[in-house]
């Protein structure tokens, strides 16, 4: 069942506080799987996530629960290898699911809504300290941001799939049907920038699909910037 009055009170704690356009907007990773019986709670709340201007919602379906009898049709290895990269980078023991990142820097557990709005807030409140741009030219983007301290820096271009339902038919969620959003399906890392003068980079960008811009200290790091073209 959906969290209905968790994800109302969540709604209404953000709505509370509106966002700056100065601040840019707070990404929130969330690792998923269709197969986790815990999982669909975060799934929900990151479907509220992604009608909001001043988040930028991403769900990554990992793998490593395909062994309990169903194969997560979102999932790919790419995302349980980022996942586990953000784990060494912060001397984790181990990875779970539902786990939300905030911003490439906090681990929230995705179906406490309460810690999940505390950690926005608090990206929010702080800022980015990289404005970044999109713009569409036909089959391509363009993409612009503002110089920062020097560093080393990974621009990434994300698609997404907008929604699809799911019928899970074997495992821990057998006999339910599932909406899910913001289903990532490419994550690429298109440019490395050290961040001491103005980025401008234009990037192939087929097809309908949504596109994101994040620009991220490498390995796995904080986001300093990103921007998002429905």
């Amino acid at each position: 069942m959906r969290p209905f009055f968790a994800v109302l009170a969540f709604a209404g704690l953000l709505s509370s506080h509106p966002a700056t356009a100065q601040n840019g907007p707070v990404v929130v990773e969330l690792y998923t799987s269709q197969g986790c019986s815990s999982c669909p709670p975060a799934d929900a709340l990151l479907h509220d996530l992604g009608n909001r201007d001043d988040v930028i919602a991403l769900a990554l379906h990992v793998d490593y629960w395909d062994y309990i009898g169903w194969a997560d049709s979102f999932a790919q290895p790419a995302f349980t290898a980022r996942q586990h990269a953000y784990a060494r980078a912060r001397n984790a023991e181990m990875v779970f699911t539902p786990q939300m990142i905030i911003n490439g820097q906090d681990s929230v557990v995705a179906s406490r809504a309460m810690q999940v709005v505390d950690a926005i807030q608090a990206h929010r409140a702080k800022g980015n300290a990289v404005q970044v741009s999109m713009q569409r030219n036909g089959e391509s983007v363009t993409i612009n941001a503002t110089p920062t301290a020097r560093g080393d820096y990974l621009v990434q271009l994300v698609r997404y799939t907008p929604s699809e339902t799911v019928q899970i038919r074997r495992g821990e969620n057998a006999g339910h049907a599932y909406n899910y959003a913001h289903i990532v399906n490419a994550w690429n890392v298109i440019h490395r920038w050290d961040g001491a003068d103005a980025l401008a980079i234009e990037v192939s960008a087929a097809g309908t699909d949504p596109a994101v811009a994040i620009i991220q200290h490498a390995n796995n790091g904080a986001i300093v910037g990103a921007a998002e073209l429905r």
